[in-house]
Order: C-alpha cells, then sequence, then structure tokens
C-alpha cells in the first residue's frame, strides 16, 4: 500500500492516458495493468468537443482516480489556470504540476514549478510535482506544501529509463518518510523494477505502454515488474562487491590431486 495525500492505493503502477491506438485498447491496459490512478491532461478533455465528452466518459468507467495533469505549461501563470480549470472539470483537488523550462529535454523549471507549487497548495490543491531529483528543489517544493515528490527518470517519452542512478538513490535517503514516485522516461519494466528497488514508492509511465506493439501486454508486464522490484527491496538484497565469493564452501571439498 501507499499514500497519497491519506489515500491508500494498492497498485504502484500509475498510467497516462495519450497516445493509445484506441480507446479499447486504453481500457484494455489499465484493466489488466491494476492501475488505480490515471493522468488525464485538461486539453484531452474538451468539453465542447464530442471526442473530449467520449473520452471523459471512458474514463469514468474505468473506476480509477483521476490525476489531472498540467502537460504542456511553460510558465506558472499557464500551470496556475490550468490547475484551476482541472480541478472545475474534474472535480478533484489533486494535480500532477509540470511547468516546463526546455524544449528539447522537456527539463521542468524548477524555479517556476516551486512558485506555481506554493500558490496551488495555499489555495488547497494536492501537489504532485513533476521534478528533477535535484535535493535543494525537492526541500523547496516540501516546504511549499507538496506531499509527494516526482522526480524524473528521463526526458518525458525518451525511453532510456533511470539516468541518474546516484542522484534518484540520494533523494531516496534524503527524505526516507516522502511518497516518491518515478516519472517520465521509464522504457521498460526493468526500468520500473529498478525503481522499486531503490525504494521507490510507484512509478508513472504512458509512452512505454501506449506505444508498445501490444499495449496490453506491456502493461501487465510493468505491473509484475513493479511487484517484482517491491518485493525484492522488501526482501534485503545483498550489498554488491568488488571481489568474487564462492557461494559454495570450500571447507570439505574433495583433494582430486
Amino acid at each position: 500500500m501507499t499514500d497519497f495525500y491519506g489515500v491508500d492505493l494498492g497498485n504502484r503502477l500509475l498510467l497516462g492516458t495519450a497516445g493509445y491506438p484506441s480507446p479499447a485498447v486504453l481500457a484494455e491496459a489499465v484493466g489488466v495493468s491494476g492501475a488505480e490512478v490515471v493522468t488525464v491532461s485538461l486539453r484531452r478533455e474538451s468539453a465542447e468537443r464530442r471526442d473530449g465528452h467520449d473520452f471523459w466518459k471512458l474514463i469514468q468507467g474505468l473506476g480509477v482516480k483521476v490525476l489531472p495533469n498540467t502537460a504542456g505549461c511553460h510558465t506558472v501563470k499557464e500551470a496556475v489556470t490550468t490547475a484551476h480549470m482541472a480541478r472545475e472539470v474534474f472535480d478533484t483537488p489533486w494535480i500532477k504540476l509540470e511547468v516546463i523550462g526546455e524544449d528539447d529535454s522537456l527539463q521542468p523549471d524548477l524555479f517556476g514549478l516551486v512558485e506555481a507549487a506554493a500558490i496551488l497548495t495555499e489555495e488547497g490543491f494536492q501537489v504532485f510535482p513533476y521534478t528533477t531529483e535535484d535535493l535543494v528543489a525537492a526541500g523547496r517544493l516540501l516546504e511549499a506544501g507538496c506531499e509527494v515528490l516526482m522526480p524524473w527518470g528521463a526526458p518525458i517519452g525518451s525511453g532510456l529509463g533511470l539516468n541518474n542512478l546516484y542522484g534518484l538513490r540520494s533523494l531516496r535517503a534524503h527524505f526516507p518518510e516522502v511518497p516518491l514516485v518515478v516519472d517520465a522516461g521509464i522504457g521498460l519494466p526493468s526500468h520500473a523494477a529498478a525503481a522499486m528497488e531503490l525504494g521507490y514508492d510507484a512509478v508513472l509511465l504512458n509512452t512505454a505502454v501506449a506505444k508498445a506493439g501490444d499495449p496490453a501486454a506491456m502493461a501487465a508486464a510493468f505491473a509484475q515488474a513493479i511487484a517484482a522490484g517491491r518485493t525484492a527491496r522488501a526482501a534485503d538484497p545483498m550489498e554488491p562487491r568488488d571481489m568474487a565469493a564462492p557461494s559454495t564452501p570450500v571447507i570439505g571439498k574433495a583433494f582430486l590431486g
């Protein structure tokens, strides 16, 4: 179980909802994954468009909790305004906060992120900030009222996995009681398992499932990998070492010379 703003979740996979071949495929992927939370872009849910209405009905039918996001926002004003609209449309205080600072990497603008987070938490939002593994930024976001942090594994949509293991491990060690979710860059189930083995609480991903040849099968694979990684973490894995160590005792070994 993991706790986000007082909400207990039994599944540690959070799924995005963009880029699937069809709504039916999206629904199947969410179903087999067991995900209890999906992210939704406000732009996708256009109340004035028929496809937006149908999409929202589909999401409601999945029986999952919705985490609206401010994807595509580049300024504090854009992000705050989008969050306000999302709260009105989706009727939830949850918001995945993105303030993009650089177009090639889609790296978050950490200064703008902290500023927007402070505004939104003051207004009663429960903010899930898309950030980096930067320790100072993490501290500022917590001071701003965030109770969950979502550091990237790698640039959004890259599928590169966990680019900075040291940084992610350090973040986990510095904030042992804070729910941490690896968001962005996950490409393979092994990446998600690695995140869980580092002690992260959950993984949020989209493209790795949506763009797979068989999204439902990939969603199931991610669910299994996350469960395996979590179990491995709880089992207290061995410490790596530089030198070889025989796993079979040599005492009593037969003398053949």
